[in-house]
């Protein structure tokens, strides 16, 4: 198979991608600013440094980050609109930097924080001149409009002036102007910030069939984890402008947090320190009390608890993922489960 069988190319590549900005330094007051005059001091700011990655077409991927982490300079460079520093990266077989017209037409980049639409006209004249940008044949567009209207329930609110919708009408719109075009290739910075969790949930099931119907590529950036959860397998982690996790979601759970949490109703009151013998005791509050165990004993433990305690009702969940990527990011060393201890089996009886 020859290397360029498109089939087989990852429609991004990433290679030691940098970012550098140099910034300019000066003292407050007077003082500062005559002596930058003569001496002007500058620092060098790794936004990106020699990040790597590949997608394949069709993958929605989490990519995550704290604030100042490189998410959004990242998907500028993979977008074209910044150049990067050094390194290589190609998507859907061309250089974005040099902002050909093929690959325009075929990538999108949504900012949750910015908007297209004008704000004195009806979404649907912002529509009309995307039409006319991409130069979408009248059947192509009239078909979109139909799907999306349906999808999104656009339905009443296109000849509304965009300033007078509400915020989750408004993000709507603004998803669909941006892909009216079909773009394969979609870069979602915080697509439902700020919308109440309705809408993000509708946001989230549109982004999913359009991805469904299209096997769009999509990299989406988001500080609400329901959306990641939601519609990646996949995520990469980004902190300080390195990559400090790519891979399954699950696996991330399972390496970041080596536990899970018991979640007892109780029918009767137990002392705590039985509970103790099971695993580690994080909460308690009089019959309802949660114990994290050791992950590869959780299935022998619950049973056990069930056995030996007065449960009226047990769940097991895996620990929140806001949780797991805040470990990643802070640093912080993995916390090991304590196994139960040796003559616990017997005392806990």
């Amino acid at each position: 198979m020859s290397d360029t069988d498109h089939s087989t190319t990852p429609v991004i590549q990433v290679r030691d991608l940098e970012k550098v900005y140099t910034v300019h330094e000066k003292e407050p007051g007077l003082r500062g600013s005559l002596a930058s005059f003569v001496r002007r001091r500058k620092t060098l700011v790794r936004a990106v440094d020699r990040i790597s990655f590949e997608i394949d077409a069709g993958q929605m991927v989490g990519f995550l980050g704290p604030n100042g982490a490189g998410k959004t300079t990242a998907l500028k460079m993979l977008a074209g609109l910044l150049h990067p520093t050094d390194g290589f990266v190609r998507v859907g077989g061309h250089i974005p930097k040099e902002r050909r017209t093929a690959f325009l037409k075929n990538i999108t980049l949504v900012m949750g924080q910015k908007q297209q639409l004008l704000w004195d006209l009806p979404a649907l004249d912002s529509f009309l001149v995307n039409q006319a940008i991409y130069e979408i044949p009248n059947d192509e567009y009239r078909a979109t409009m139909r799907e999306f209207s349906e999808i999104l329930e656009l339905e009443g609110i296109l000849k509304k002036q965009v300033r007078k919708l509400s915020l989750g009408e408004r993000m709507k719109c603004e998803l669909a102007a941006a892909l009216l075009h079909r773009p394969r290739v979609l870069f979602l910075d915080e697509p439902t910030i700020g919308l109440d969790v309705n809408m993000q949930v509708r946001i989230r099931e549109f982004i999913a069939e359009y991805n469904r119907r299209f096997n769009a590529t999509v990299i989406l950036t988001s500080h609400y984890m329901a959306d990641v959860t939601a519609l990646c397998k996949r995520i990469i982690v980004i902190d300080k402008g390195h990559i400090v996790f790519d891979g399954d979601l699950s696996a991330l759970v399972e390496e970041a947090a080596p536990g899970k949490t018991v979640r007892l109703e109780l029918s009767e009151n137990v002392p705590d320190e039985r509970l103790r013998f099971y695993g580690k005791l994080i909460s308690r509050e009089g019959l309802f009390a949660d114990v994290l165990v050791p992950r590869n004993e959780t299935s022998r433990l619950a049973a056990r608890m069930l056995a030996e305690l007065p449960v009226a009702d047990v769940t097991i969940e895996d620990p929140p993922i806001e949780g797991v990527i805040g470990t990643l990011f802070s640093g912080t060393n993995k916390q090991p489960v304590d196994a139960v201890p040796v003559g616990a089996e017997q005392a806990a009886r």
